[in-house]
């Protein structure tokens, strides 16, 4: 088994833990005000940055199950159900039996859901402006590297 750490890990640090200076809190509290900007933002009140995600995946992917769904978004499967069930109510999805396994539902995209995503892009560009607050254009660049070179790591965490 490999050696998860390295020699430049702090593991063994004795300096007191500041939960405030960790990767995980730092990451919650920028999704925290990615999140606050995107409900304040939004052309349409009504709609999550979550619910946002899942229609561009549909919009990309094209008609999809869930359990491909979760793969697109990376939201786990109760959320996701849950996600689905609100596009339904707004008629921005819909459902529809897989025809190679009736167990399975495929979520299509609707015309009102592609018109509200077509709405949305200009909003969704400026609340990712917005996220990146006061950051020049290299920092930019550095922050989007790093959180893919987190994401795309071979470590096996995900």
């Amino acid at each position: 088994m490999p050696n998860k750490t390295s020699p430049s890990s702090p593991l063994h640090d004795t300096a007191p833990y500041d939960v405030t200076e960790q990767v995980g809190h730092l990451l919650r509290k920028a999704y925290q005000r990615h999140t606050a900007i995107f409900q304040q933002q939004a052309c349409d009140p009504q709609l999550t940055s979550i619910q946002f995600v899942t229609l561009c995946a549909l919009r990309d992917h094209g008609p999809s199950s869930q359990a491909e769904l979760i793969k697109a978004t990376a939201v786990d499967q109760a959320t996701i159900r849950g996600i689905v069930e609100r596009l339904k109510a707004r008629e921005l999805v819909q459902l529809s039996p897989d025809p190679g396994d009736r167990r399975k539902v495929i979520v299509t995209l609707t015309d009102s859901g592609a018109a509200l995503l077509d709405a949305m892009i200009p909003c969704a560009r400026q609340i990712s402006e917005l996220s990146m607050g006061s950051l020049n254009a290299a920092e930019r660049v550095a922050i989007l590297y790093l959180l893919r070179k987190m994401i795309d790591s071979d470590d096996g965490a995900a």
